[in-house]
């Protein structure tokens, strides 16, 4: 069983998922908080698997209750919060603070909304503890890539995730790369990254650390509606680059990095030498919209061989077959190792399905995509 904490200051909020978690067969709510100093108290006698969080609390906010936790004690937290404009920023302070996940709660009508979201909070909180047990564990052995060899589909899809390809394929947004489609001329790289759980602070990390004259990079981080903006907000305080939430018709230039919008798709096409994107709406892909998977496809069909691709920490497969199409047109192709993931979920799935040319620590990301960014058109 996965011990769970709600901390919450509604009881409305507590009581419901209370209720709603302890029906799942693998998750026991052992205790529920109305701020951070209670929730302190009960920790000090129990302490849970996971912690699931609002930020906006009486008597201490969560970002400080958060980062307590992970001086003490490291432990998964999942940050539940209502989707103002205010607990975005919030939020983006709580993912750089180590929080795992984001779910975002309606400040109206939040009975019905648990309800529906109710297996997607019981996914997240299965992530989170597998998120827990990575952060912990170093493999014995490096992951290496091989092209022919392709798991099992019940292995690659442990939680029970769709695998109905016609329902959650990437071509009911963009139609595949096909013989018809000619490969574009030599020009400037253009880099494409996908991540998920733990995504937060690895991206933090790599662009951080990029160069102002590094290649144009296009970025798809699942994550909630409205978060996006003050996440983008975050990168670009601490980046020598220019970040911000793509919006339709934007420029990918050099120094430049372009985050899609939650609750959108973001695709990059080409008009001659030049690359912009466009913000789509659409249907769920791979469970996700923003799906790295239709991010990857577009990166393909536009850019071909000028295309990095880089998958990075995540659950799920989302990005695996786009990843895939990249190496066919071309594209130089990483994942993220499993030792430096939070979850090497995503990675794993796209090394498995051949699509993955090498795979490197996040620490060496940065200077892969600075290491394109001074190459000379092929």
């Amino acid at each position: 069983m996965i011990r769970v904490m709600v901390v919450d200051d509604s009881s409305v909020v507590r009581q419901l998922m209370q209720e709603l978690l302890t029906a799942t067969s693998d998750i026991q709510v052992v205790a529920t908080a109305s701020d951070p100093i209670f929730a302190m108290r009960k920790m000090s006698q129990d302490w849970p698997d996971v912690i699931v969080l609002d930020v906006e609390m009486p008597r201490m906010d969560g970002i400080t209750f958060l980062r307590q936790i992970m001086a003490t004690r490291p432990t998964p937290v999942i940050i539940c919060t209502a989707h103002s404009n205010g607990d975005a920023r919030l939020v983006a302070e709580a993912l750089a603070a180590g929080a795992v996940s984001v779910i975002s709660k309606p400040a109206l009508g939040v009975r019905d909304f648990l309800h529906v979201a109710r297996d997607d909070l019981a996914r997240a909180i299965r992530a989170a503890v597998q998120a827990g047990a990575q952060r912990h564990a170093a493999p014995a052995t490096a992951v290496v890539p091989k092209a022919a060899r392709a798991a099992p589909r019940e292995l690659l899809h442990p939680q029970g995730w769709p695998t109905d390809l016609q329902r959650y394929s990437a071509d009911a947004v963009l139609p595949p790369p096909g013989p018809a489609d000619a490969f574009p001329p030599a020009t400037a790289k253009i880099v494409a990254i996908g991540a998920s759980t733990g995504g937060p602070q690895a991206l933090e990390r790599v662009l951080g650390a990029l160069g102002a004259n590094s290649p144009g990079v296009v970025v798809v981080q699942h994550m909630p509606e409205r978060f996006t903006q003050s996440f983008a907000e975050r990168l670009h305080k601490i980046s020598q680059v220019e970040v911000k939430q793509a919006e339709h018709l934007d420029m990918v230039m050099p120094g430049r990095v372009l985050i899609a919008p939650g609750g959108m798709h973001l695709l990059v096409k080409r008009d001659g030498v030049q690359y912009y994107v466009e913000v789509v709406n659409g249907p769920l892909v791979s469970r996700h919209k923003p799906s790295v998977d239709v991010l990857f496809r577009s990166v393909a069909k536009a850019a071909g061989g000028n295309a990095v691709g880089i998958i990075m920490t995540g659950m799920g497969d989302d990005g695996a077959r786009g990843m895939k199409e990249m190496a066919q047109r071309g594209a130089a192709t990483y994942a993220q190792d499993e030792r430096s993931s939070v979850v090497f979920g995503m990675p794993k799935e796209a090394i498995q399905l051949g699509g993955v040319g090498d795979v490197v620590p996040l620490a060496n990301i940065s200077a892969v995509i600075e290491r394109y960014g001074f190459r000379e058109p092929e």
